[in-house]
């Protein structure tokens, strides 16, 4: 339905990170398709800016993994809080969208509502897992919240938090692929994706423990090869002197670009732990789940993480669907055991195929951020019509 125009309206909306600013672009897409005259100002990334997005600060400088790693960026989040503070107080937007993000976003949702302008959160941040305690901020700050994970949106009307379950966006990009349909192509023996993540933090801890196993692996195994994705957002050159070493050793090549290369291709992957396991499982492809961060950040989160999984995969299944192998047990020589048993048991390959099946069910259909957009408008609509709506998107220039 496309909306009566009563002069444009102007949303404000943040995304720290790489994924958030792909969502963020979808969902700014499904907006101005009911209302083109909508103005969209914050954080976000490339996505974003291509949408029309006017960015004030852009995402890689916000960006980071692990939990003592923040410091680093520090000076570049504060100098991004300040930006989004003064676009509250002069530009006033109609609505706050916040995506994922969660230390940085909630700050701003507190500043949003001091000004009294609604907020809508898409994509929760995981406080089912860790730090539980956010959960009173959300229910003070957030007007709505437009979930991602099935099991999210009971878990916040527990607390009395408006919420609905949108499905995964995932499901847009992958939602008429069929898992059953995947066979390695154009692949002479056994093709293993090593996905180390797309922030380089993440990848400096865990492509080489990924390349080491691989390096035991090819030693066992003649006929593997190794087939690593970079990221859009990672410069290929810099990944192939990682992998340098270990190419005499190992049949080691880069794939650049969408991770679904990597996906046609291989039989088993090994990913870190993140978003990209939940496409892992949409191709029906068995993996392995590692992760390493900083020991400090390692022995925090570990006191602070309240799930038996860190997998997203397993979490939505509530069980072990795919083995997950975290800090000191991500080892090469375990890694390469557990790989070596799938490429030898091609049931337990095809057992954890049958349940890969059924998470991918439990995401929902396609139409994330049509649904989105949905509630967005829905509280656009309950907020005030100021008369300064044009002069101040006018004068947007000035403050951003």
């Amino acid at each position: 339905m496309i909306m009566e125009k009563k002069g444009s309206r102007c949303v404000l909306i943040i995304a720290g990170e790489a994924s958030g600013d792909a969502h963020g672009a979808h969902l700014v897409a499904a907006m101005k398709r009911r209302d083109p005259d909508l103005f969209f100002c914050g954080i976000g990334g490339r996505n974003m800016r291509n949408e029309g997005v006017r960015v004030l600060c852009d995402a890689a400088e916000l960006s980071v993994v692990g939990i003592t790693e923040v410091f680093a960026k520090l000076p570049g989040v504060i100098r991004g809080m300040a930006s989004v503070k003064r676009i509250l107080k002069g530009l006033r937007p109609d609505l706050v969208i916040l995506i994922d993000f969660p230390d940085f976003n909630l700050h701003a949702a507190a500043a949003a509502k001091k000004q009294g302008i609604p907020v809508l959160y898409y994509i929760s941040p995981q406080i089912w897992a860790w730090r539980s305690g956010r959960i009173h901020k959300i229910r003070k700050y957030v007007d709505h919240m437009a979930v991602i994970l099935p099991f999210e949106e009971a878990f916040y009307r527990k607390h009395h938090i408006p919420a609905t379950f949108v499905g995964h966006p995932l499901m847009d990009a992958y939602g008429g692929f069929e898992a059953s349909a995947h066979v390695a192509q154009d692949s002479p023996g056994f093709v293993i994706g090593l996905l180390p993540g797309s922030r380089r933090g993440e990848i400096e801890k865990n492509l080489p423990v990924m390349l080491a196993a691989a390096s035991v692996l090819q030693q066992r195994h003649k006929d593997v090869a190794f087939l690593i994705s970079v990221a859009p957002s990672i410069r290929p050159e810099w990944v192939s002197s990682l992998a340098a070493p270990y190419q005499g050793a190992c049949r080691i090549a880069l794939s650049p670009g969408d991770v679904s290369a990597v996906f046609e291709k291989s039989r088993l992957i090994i990913a870190a732990s993140g978003t990209v396991t939940l496409e892992t499982a949409i191709y029906g492809i068995p993996m392995i789940i590692v992760y390493r961060v900083s020991p400090v950040s390692y022995l925090l989160g570990r006191a602070l993480v309240r799930v038996d999984h860190i997998g997203l995969v397993n979490i939505i299944a509530g069980e072990r669907v795919v083995p997950e192998l975290v800090q000191q047990d991500a080892h090469p020589q375990k890694i390469a055991s557990i790989a070596g048993d799938l490429m030898n048991h091609p049931e337990k390959m095809t057992r954890i195929k049958e349940k890969l099946r059924q998470v991918r069910k439990a995401l929902g259909d396609a139409g994330a951020a049509d649904k989105t957009a949905g509630i967005a408008f829905a509280l656009l609509d309950q907020t005030h019509c100021r008369q300064d709506r044009e002069a101040r998107i006018l004068s947007a220039g000035d403050l951003i």
